[in-house]
């Protein structure tokens, strides 16, 4: 979509004129899912997120800066929308803090066989608090300070989340391997 294209959708949805939202809803329907499928626990809670996302861009869609791209503001509105869900959601059953995690070695590189949406569907399976603490430090390349004050726990805590979530990733791969493997023979 080219930039006057947009710019005249976003110049509607301030107006609240319903076609250019179904609009920008359609033009970014799979960005937004993306960013959302990574944080929630399955495809139903991803579509929940996504919709409050959009609800809230499409009520503070006034407040964006036109100098700045679209689909950053965009971004960062389904992060932290994700981010509020699972906050409210679990008033954050963190686990315990760094000093209690295992160590996990750097071990073989993830097998080229699994997909994204292999790999999507084992992020999904981490308990929320791993699964955001991942999403934030790997993926969206938060810091673990960055991490603590967003979700209001210690840094120490963040990093536990994400050591616990690569031990979890790392087995499941582990498993999808050794399955691959067996049914190749």
């Amino acid at each position: 979509m080219g930039d006057e294209k947009l710019h005249q959708l976003i110049r509607g949805c301030i107006k609240q004129d319903m076609t250019c939202r179904k609009e920008l809803y359609k033009a970014f329907y799979g960005f937004s899912m993306g960013i959302c499928l990574r944080y929630a626990g399955n495809r139903d809670e991803a579509a929940e997120v996504m919709n409050q996302g959009f609800f809230k861009v499409f009520t503070h869609i006034e407040s964006y800066d036109r100098r700045l791209p679209f689909k950053d503001w965009l971004g960062k509105i389904m992060r932290n929308v994700s981010i509020d869900f699972y906050r409210a959601k679990l008033k954050i059953a963190y686990s315990e803090d760094i000093e209690k995690a295992d160590y996990i070695s750097e071990g073989a590189p993830v097998d080229q066989n699994l997909n994204y949406n292999d790999l999507l569907a084992m992020v999904q399976l981490l308990p929320d608090a791993c699964r955001i603490a991942f999403n934030l430090f790997a993926i969206d390349g938060y810091s673990h300070d960055e991490i603590a004050s967003m979700l209001n726990i210690s840094p120490g805590t963040s990093k536990s989340n994400l050591q616990q979530a690569r031990l979890r990733l790392k087995q499941m791969i582990a498993k999808a391997e050794h399955c691959q493997l067996q049914l190749s023979y």
